[in-house]
């Protein structure tokens, strides 16, 4: 009987062990097939071989200046890569401390806190080592809720983790996931992180800044900086904990780095704000139209957004900075000028129009508005859209001060914004084409009308030149040949005239016998004009056309008086010719741009032409050397001050170097230029209000003496300042051989410019008078 029993339990023994081995095998047969259909995509799409050579996706496209500093970028993601090599070490440490203390020695599964996770169900938080949470947030994101789904997705991301050790070093993945990390408030990634809460590179944060970061990997949204400071604080010092733990930092470090406060330097990156704005934008306008004319090697368009293209520009950010300063200077100062002037003004800004213009004007404000455009799409009637610009709104409006929050209706925030006065600046080095400051307007948040490459406006006397270089072309004149200041008319009928003109120096005074490098410093009307008489308005407007102004140039003598409206752009571009040697080149702003791998895709070939010999070009440089010498210029030099120089902000300058220039006025004071070179540097600004019927009334602040120049000369002031620029101070270089006269002799007196006048009684704009 006993013998039996034995035998029994023998038997289930057996049994029990053949069905325990039956179900080891069948489970792990299952798992190994679960994981099998998991690799061959039966539970979906898992990434490729390509995908995990090339996992980075919506990178952003990254603006770089001439001196190697992004000033900006395109994206989706705000998310730009960064090297291993350029991750400080505490960083690296603080990380693997906090999120995979075994990162070193596994290989992509962390076996041990994965067995002692599934043994607690979970509860005290998961296993996911380095690797796998790359491979969540490369591949899948976040996990689902529903339990056979996050299994599934487990499955997978282990999978995907194994294949990422197999494919990459334990640094690159350490720089993979830092580079895909989502750090809230338009930062994704650490060098985007970096710039935008402490506005510096990643190599450069100190071991606190670091941990704090590493901290908000948990829960971004919750460890979020700007919104629980104190929450983040608190997880940071967590970091430090299991800093301490893994002998990076000893207590003491801990102690004194945990008692300190986090300081954020934050600066979110916006389209809207920043450097360069208005270069910004029409370089994404360019870029729009490139990314169709030029194929990725597959055919499909490149995507500027998400393609992590590297835009590698002319731009010098110091020039930029140095030239966004000089505006906000300049305007912030001149505009109390305007509102002080406008106090009286019933019809404010707008200054001797009809109210038919007046309205007409706002009309057409209130239709190219947002609002109009929205209300529009919402199928709202006209006299409902006129009516809602009369209903009092609250409203955050731009002032020099800063934003202002108040309640207005929006018609009277178009007129308030009427009252600002604009600005244009760019700066271009002539030898090259290469722009290195390119400012289109106050700020670009309210005012995105780019006044460098969009706007043409009237430029006055600066035109000018262009007369007196076809002259001395065509006539075989020299700056020190004299010519009668005296009273001129061309006849109706010739040079297509329809009716006598006779244009008037607007100070009403006639100097007699002037030499053209005088008559120019001065801006001279009747000599333009009998300049324009002799060579024909067509020779002078073929040779703009050749310097490379795209406006139309009417065939008229009224346009050696400046009747043409040309862009700032324009306008650098040939005045560069001058500086050039007689040489145009087309301005540049691209220097090449690469593929996120370094591959360069285009380098733009310059396009130039001959358009000036070398002796004319700079017999035409010292024609406006006078200006700056003895004529409306001559307050970059001078210490005196004059009427209004509380408004030449930055005054006094004195420069002493040789400076090439030209100031210009147009009718009624609407536009105010200046344009000026040295050697290796040419900047031209303009000055006005968005319509030209919003002006000052008297010329003093109206000039572009008063209302341009002083840009220029605070800017220089601070470019010459800063000796990494190396902006030349040298004399223009003179031709071998030169065959034309231009050292003049010219008495030491020193005059304004004859549109200059003080007195408002004599403020005219008889250089348009017909």
């Amino acid at each position: 009987m006993a013998q039996k029993s034995n035998t029994t339990t023998v038997k289930d023994i057996k049994y029990y062990q053949k069905k325990f081995w039956q179900l080891f095998l069948y489970g792990l047969g299952t798992l190994i097939l679960f994981f099998c259909l998991a690799s061959w995509g039966f539970f979906g799409a898992m990434p490729s071989f390509e995908d995990l050579e090339n996992p980075e996706s919506n990178l952003a496209t990254e603006i770089i200046s001439s001196d190697g500093v992004t000033i900006g970028k395109f994206y989706n993601e705000n998310r730009t890569p960064i090297k291993y090599e350029d991750l400080p070490p505490h960083l690296v440490k603080a990380l693997v401390s906090t999120e995979d203390e075994r990162f070193y020695e596994h290989s992509g599964i962390d076996a041990k806190r994965t067995f002692g996770a599934a043994l607690r169900l979970g509860q005290s938080g998961g296993a996911s080592t380095l690797t796998q949470q790359l491979a969540k947030l490369l591949f899948h994101g976040e996990g689902s809720k529903f339990f056979l789904f996050r299994v599934i997705q487990k499955a997978k991301e282990w999978i995907i983790a194994v294949k990422l050790e197999r494919q990459y070093t334990k640094n690159e993945i350490i720089a993979m996931y830092l580079n895909k990390a989502d750090f809230v408030n338009t930062a994704v990634g650490i060098r985007s992180a970096s710039k935008v809460y402490f506005g510096k590179e990643p190599r450069d944060l100190t071991i606190d800044e670091a941990a704090m970061f590493v901290g908000m990997l948990k829960n971004p949204s919750l460890y979020n900086p700007l919104r629980r400071l104190e929450k983040v604080k608190n997880r940071r010092n967590t970091v430090l904990d299991q800093m301490v733990r893994n002998k990076v930092i000893n207590k003491q470090q801990r102690d004194s780095l945990a008692s300190q406060p986090i300081v954020l330097n934050f600066h979110p990156e916006s389209h809207k704000e920043g450097t360069a704005t208005y270069f910004r934008e029409y370089l994404r306008e360019y870029m729009k139209n490139w990314a169709k004319e030029n194929k990725r090697p597959d055919g499909s368009d490149w995507d500027i957004y998400s393609d992590g293209l590297k835009i590698y520009t002319t731009i010098d950010s110091k020039i930029q900075q140095h030239a966004e300063e000089a505006v906000q200077a300049h305007m912030k100062n001149l505009q109390q000028e305007f509102f002080a002037q406008q106090k009286e003004n019933k019809n404010a800004p707008f200054v001797n129009i009809t109210d038919d213009e007046t309205n007409r004007i706002m009309t057409q404000a209130m239709k190219n508005s947002e609002r109009w455009r929205v209300m529009k799409e919402m199928d709202k009637t006209e006299e409902e859209i006129i009516a809602s610009f009369d209903v009092k709104t609250k409203m955050k409006i731009f002032s020099w001060k800063g934003e202002i929050d108040t309640t207005m209706t929006p018609r009277d925030s178009i007129r308030y914004y009427k009252h600002f006065l604009q600005a244009g600046l760019m700066s271009m080095e002539p030898q090259t084409g290469h722009i290195k400051a390119w400012v289109g307007g106050i700020d670009y948040k309210y005012f995105q009308y780019d006044h460098v490459g969009q706007g043409a406006r009237q430029v006055g006397s600066t035109f000018k030149p262009f007369v007196y270089a076809t002259a001395i072309e065509q006539l075989g004149m020299s700056p020190c040949d004299s010519i009668i200041d005296s009273p001129f008319m061309i006849h109706k009928g010739r040079h297509n005239v329809t009716e006598d003109w006779e244009p008037k120096n607007s100070d009403h005074q006639y100097r007699g016998m002037v030499t053209l490098k005088r008559a120019l410093a001065l801006s001279i009307n009747t000599v333009s004009a009998k300049l324009i008489d002799k060579t024909g308005p067509e020779s002078v407007a073929a040779l703009t056309k050749k310097l490379g102004v795209k406006s139309d140039i009417p065939n008229q003598p009224s346009i050696a008086l400046g009747a043409v409206e040309i862009t700032v752009e324009d306008m650098v571009a040939a005045y560069s010719t001058f500086a050039n040697q007689g040489v145009y080149i087309k301005p540049q702003f691209i220097s090449r741009i690469e593929d996120k791998n370094g591959v360069v895709l285009y380098e733009p070939v310059p396009d130039t032409h001959d358009v000036l010999n070398k002796d004319i070009a700079y017999a035409v440089i010292k024609l406006l050397e006078g200006v700056t010498e003895s004529g409306s210029g001559v307050r970059l030099r001078t210490q005196s001050g004059g009427s209004g120089d509380n408004r030449w902000t930055g005054y006094p300058y004195m420069f002493t170097n040789p400076i090439a220039g030209k100031t210009g006025t147009s009718q009624n004071q609407s536009d105010g230029w200046f344009i000026g070179m040295v050697p290796n540097l040419v900047t031209g600004v303009w000055v006005g209000c968005e319509d030209r019927s919003a002006r000052f009334k008297g010329i003093t602040y109206g000039q572009g003496a008063t209302a341009a120049l002083p840009i220029w000369g605070y800017m220089m002031k601070k470019c010459y300042e800063d000796k990494d620029l190396q902006i030349s101070k040298d004399p223009f270089q003179r031709p071998d051989n030169l065959s034309i006269k231009v050292d003049c002799w010219s008495p030491p007196k020193a005059e304004t410019d004859s549109t200059a006048v003080d007195n408002p009684e004599e403020q005219s704009t008889d250089e348009f008078e017909m």
